[in-house]
């Protein structure tokens, strides 16, 4: 930890996590003039925005008849907490001590104190472990299809998706749209999934359901190329081809930072009081998919969220800490739709336009322009694409100019995807006088670009 820490005032109630559970908690403590403080979370745990972020449509979320993007709504749910005055610490917390009032969390840059608190860290994706999984990870293996599956190199190419529940029937759906064909490798003789996602997938010809499958290893050179796997309960083994290989085969609750702080069970989820929120520390609530192991789904985890936030304004008013704001205003200020940044071409190419999009764009301001370009690829259902583009676009902003920022749709730029040897989104490409002096793969710490961007501007 740094040896400066910036000391905050005593917050009334910190939130940790940004999923559905952590901001419907924002939304309200901020409706009850608390002010709540939420710590984002960064590359702990997932990314921020939580599950959501890595699925295409929502068609269960009440209020969307049609469904909704996944990133899309996190998105509107963000938007609504900090509307009501909910303030976002961009950051992992990195330790706590939950033995002394008030709490104290630490995150790399400062300390925070607050009387109360709400956990909404959420559950991570696990892996399989086998032999050669470091080795093909990223290099074919992944843990988000809706992140990487619009990739060139699992185009028109044999896929599979291991796992049996909704989210390995969803992404086996999903990779359809890209893939030659799609083998869904599932442990058991049934699929987990709810009804109407099972249906679709069993009736879909593209996809061939594996049924009691277990993965062995997997094979390749520079790149994955088969999977070894084998009959459960006999010795009967076989090989797939395979060029991509998804994993949606559970999750694992992210309570290292308070596992031995507060009563967790066998899993490793937190324990609460039935049908409440309260753990077994008075004053640290748990919501979402950290404290359930059983539904785990978007709307509940919301919903757990809601109660969250009620359980802990009453515990703070009982016992005098809570320190209400005043409002400057009764209505805060609505929130605007974020715009679209249409596609460049040559009536609408500027030059001195920070932020621009596509091949024109592109191949305009690499062979002409002098100032540092960003290149980010992008698609269109990449959940962390959203956490990353306004990163980057605040850092372009603080250059004042001195450098340019394009974003690349995988999907709709093929050939400069191919080109540029893109294996996931999103990637980030920067470059100076026509060459490549730094890559980035998934979303890194703004200033880890920043750092790069000003040693290019200096040099």
């Amino acid at each position: 930890m740094p040896a400066e820490h910036q000391e905050l005032k005593t917050e009334n109630l910190v939130i940790l996590g940004s999923g559905p559970a952590g901001y419907t908690a924002a939304i309200y403590a901020a409706r009850a003039n608390l002010k709540p403080l939420l710590i984002t979370g960064f590359q702990a745990g997932g990314i921020p925005g939580g599950q959501l972020m890595t699925t295409t449509f929502v068609e269960n979320f009440p209020g969307f008849p049609n469904g909704v993007q996944g990133p899309e709504l996190m998105d509107l749910i963000k938007a609504q907490a900090v509307r009501w005055g909910t303030k976002l610490i961009e950051e992992d917390a990195l330790s706590m001590d939950l033995s002394q009032r008030p709490f104290t969390i630490n995150t790399s840059t400062q300390s925070i104190k607050s009387n109360a608190l709400i956990i909404a860290t959420g559950a991570s994706a696990n892996r399989l472990g086998v032999k050669n999984e470091k080795q093909f990870w990223s290099k074919g293996i992944s843990a988000c299809a809706i992140c990487d599956g619009a990739t060139p190199q699992f185009r028109n190419e044999e896929l599979s998706v291991i796992g049996g529940g909704d989210s390995a029937c969803e992404e086996a759906e999903y990779l359809t749209k890209y893939g030659s064909h799609v083998h869904l490798l599932v442990r058991s003789n049934k699929l987990r999934a709810s009804a109407a996602m099972a249906d679709r997938v069993k009736a879909n010809s593209n996809i061939t359901i594996h049924w009691e499958t277990e993965l062995l290893d997997v094979e390749g050179k520079d790149w994955l190329e088969k999977l070894k796997v084998k009959k459960r309960n006999t010795s009967q083994e076989d090989e797939i081809s395979s060029k991509g290989l998804f994993y949606a085969i559970g999750h694992t609750p992210n309570t290292s930072l308070f596992s031995d702080q507060l009563d967790t069970d066998q899993k490793g989820y937190l324990l609460t009081m039935p049908g409440r929120p309260e753990t077994s520390l008075e004053g640290v609530y748990a919501a979402g998919d950290v404290a359930d192991s059983e539904w785990r789904q978007g709307v509940t985890a919301a919903g757990s969220g809601c109660k969250a936030a009620l359980a802990a304004e009453r515990w703070l008013t009982k016992n005098n800490l809570a320190s209400i704001i005043d409002r400057e205003e009764l209505e805060p200020t609505k929130t605007e739709s974020s715009n679209t940044v249409e596609m460049s071409s040559e009536s609408n190419f500027n030059s001195n336009k920070i932020w621009q999009k596509g091949s024109y764009a592109l191949r305009k301001l690499y062979h002409e322009s002098q100032k540092p370009l960003f290149v980010i690829y992008t698609s269109s259902s990449c959940g962390p694409c959203h956490i990353l583009k306004p990163q980057l676009l605040r850092v372009l902003k603080e250059s004042e100019g001195k450098a340019l920022g394009i974003e690349i749709d995988i999907e709709k730029d093929q050939d400069i995807a191919k080109q540029a040897e893109i294996s996931g989104t999103p990637t980030v490409h920067l470059f100076k006088s026509k060459e490549l002096k730094h890559q980035w793969k998934g979303v890194k710490a703004r200033s880890e670009y920043k750092s790069a961007l000003d040693q290019l501007i200096k040099d």
